[in-house]
């Protein structure tokens, strides 16, 4: 098994080398891996592994390591656990703090179908600052069930770990009393001769008094659970026994694993965080394999958040455990008293985020679209009710790509738009965009989200350059007959669109609707001037532009041909950007063909009409 651990190590590096992927964890996770699967039997007994970034390994072990080549690519493997790929994937993941919970639920329900398998949920440190992990606990530390929760304690989520649980588990790591005095016990009691069960059972229980009295109880054993730990993650005798262990022990148990995120890539081992999620990349150097993107919209949006920040001390910056991925790693140096990492709880960051806008502060949370959907409670309740001066800067919002349909942020508009007091802002590009984050933090007062896609910031179409005025949209170009409406990354394919269109006779009028919510009531009242109307959106066509806009049509009862351009109620899977786009109709030549194909075919409707 230690030869297997290294030529696995050795296969990941390799291999996501080449795909991308998450390394990082999974590197700290291979020895555990191993150790479950051989004291488990899979898929009988269920894995629940938390967020998926760390299941690779248990890919590898039951039947797909043929098909890693083939990871997060279009209609390849999933970078995350999913039930449809394989029976040993008992839930299908990629959101974190939800095994404890899923594995309850499982528990419970075995117990009730009178059935023996044992249900193990892994969970990691980083997962452990979600409120939804508590709950869990909370829940199976009294109920009566066989639970086995696994703590992998690397100090990381995607960065560092922060707040009070990680110092907590830290202090469990390193504290040489804790440690030396399960030592000692151990030794002593297997110095005792034992005959029976229930001797057994009594010298756990004078194993657990004594340990007690040297020791104060864990957190985890006042929420029910026997806690076990802490125990070397890459030592597999040791990982072994504990693990035959407590198989057989009653009631919810929880291991706490610690282990080196990275572990056996010295690059990743220095820094971890930049190898958590990875494209392609080289293995001796670990630079990036193609060209880097230099200039992405999250890096954009730090520089200029920290900018506004300096010329204004209200600002204030909002993370959920992502201060590289959302571009506030240059805010948190800057101002760090006014930089806040709350850990993975989306929740709890808008109504912190409430409370500050309450006391006169301007707070920003950035965040990945996919993410902000564990939070609309709080926005709702906690910011739009109240009508309070809150940013939410969209990170990722449209299609994702790799991560597939977990991550990809095409519900936002669908959610968000609804919701009183709301406003919603979509740039074009770069320029734009910095105009759009002044407007939302030092013009507007209110909850406002400027929405952002994945990727470079483009700076085409700088020559439109439109001051951004509340409500109001952006006309790109006049034209007859035709007009499409588009916002975000996609007014960009809508131009290259119109020119196509141009080139087969038509002259299309393009606007770029800047403002989902509210829509501009000129470009309404506009509508029944063009016989075609379409809308461009990389979002879910419920709850967007193209809904808002078919509605006005139909109550004002608009005499126009409408169709809209945007991706089905589906859960969209994994893939580049660019393929999913036109595996979709989004890109420009499938939209003008399709434009085309509707004018012509009202025409010969006309015409057929007349004779």
């Amino acid at each position: 098994m230690e030869i297997l651990a290294q030529q696995i190590r050795e296969f990941l590096i390799s291999t996501i080398s080449e795909t991308g992927g998450h390394l990082a964890s999974n590197l700290g996770v291979v020895e555990l891996t191993i150790a479950l699967h051989y004291c488990f039997n899979s898929p009988q007994d269920k894995l629940v592994w938390d967020v998926g970034h760390q299941s690779y390994i248990h890919k590898i072990l039951t039947g797909r390591r043929s098909q890693f080549h083939t990871l997060r690519k279009f209609g390849g493997l999933s970078g995350f656990p999913k039930s449809g790929e394989s029976p040993h994937d008992i839930i299908d993941t990629g959101h974190s703090s939800t095994s404890i919970s899923a594995g309850l639920g499982l528990a419970v329900t075995r117990d009730l179908n009178g059935e023996n398998y044992s249900v193990i949920s892994i969970i990691g440190d980083g997962s452990m600052t979600g409120g939804l992990a508590f709950e869990a606990l909370n829940c199976a530390g009294r109920a009566d069930t066989n639970l086995i929760v696994i703590l992998n304690d690397n100090q990381m989520s995607i960065s560092e770990n922060v707040g009070a649980l990680s110092s907590y588990l830290n202090n469990l790591r390193t504290a040489p009393g804790y440690l030396g005095a399960k030592a000692d016990i151990t030794k002593l009691l297997n110095k005792v001769p034992v005959v029976g069960e229930k001797a057994v059972r009594a010298i756990e229980r004078i194993k657990d008094s004594l340990k007690y009295m040297v020791v104060n109880r864990t957190v985890f054993d006042e929420y029910g659970f026997n806690y076990i730990g802490p125990v070397d993650g890459h030592n597999l005798e040791s990982l072994i026994n504990v693990l035959k262990r407590i198989k057989k022990m009653k009631g919810p148990v929880l291991l706490h694993v610690y282990t080196k995120k990275g572990k056996g890539y010295s690059l990743a081992e220095k820094s971890p965080e930049d190898f958590h999620g990875v494209g392609p990349y080289d293995i001796e150097s670990g630079e990036p394999s193609g060209t880097k993107i230099w200039n992405t919209y999250s890096d954009v949006f730090g520089k200029t958040i920290t900018e506004l920040a300096g010329k204004n001390e209200k600002i204030v910056a909002v993370t959920a455990a992502m201060p590289s991925g959302t571009g506030l790693s240059h805010f948190a140096q800057k101002f760090p008293k006014r930089f806040f990492d709350v850990g993975i709880a989306e929740a709890h960051a808008v109504s912190f985020a409430a409370g500050m806008a309450k006391n006169g502060f301007i707070p920003v949370f950035a965040v990945y679209s996919t993410f902000l959907q564990r939070a609309y409670d709080q926005i709702l309740h906690d910011v739009c009710l109240q009508n309070l001066h809150v940013v939410f800067a969209v990170d990722r919002a449209g299609v994702v790509g790799g991560d597939g349909e977990t991550h990809q942020g095409l519900y936002d508009l669908a959610y968000l738009s609804h919701i009183p007091n709301m406003t919603i802002v979509s740039p074009k590009n770069r320029t734009e965009f910095i105009d759009m984050l002044n407007f939302a933090v030092n013009t507007f007062n209110g909850p406002i989200a400027v929405r952002y896609p994945r990727g470079a910031a483009s700076n085409k179409l700088k020559g439109f350059k439109t001051p951004v005025e509340y409500g109001k949209c952006e006309k790109l170009t006049g034209g007859e007959k035709i007009l499409i409406i588009a916002f975000g990354e996609m007014v960009e394919t809508a131009i290259e669109t119109a020119e196509k269109l141009t080139e087969a006779g038509h002259n299309p009028a393009l606007i770029n609707a800047r403002f989902v919510k509210p829509l501009d009531i000129d470009l309404i009242d506009e509508l029944s001037n063009y016989e075609f109307v379409f809308t461009m959106e990389n979002a879910v066509k419920t709850g967007g532009l193209s809904q808002k806009v078919a509605a006005e049509i139909a109550e004002r009862k608009i005499d126009t041909v409408f169709y809209a351009f945007a991706f089905p109620d589906v859960f969209l899977r994994q893939g580049d950007q660019t393929r999913l786009l036109a595996e979709y109709g989004l890109d420009a030549a499938s939209v003008a063909g399709k434009i085309m194909e509707i004018v012509q075919g009202a025409q010969v409707e006309i015409m057929e009409s007349a004779e």
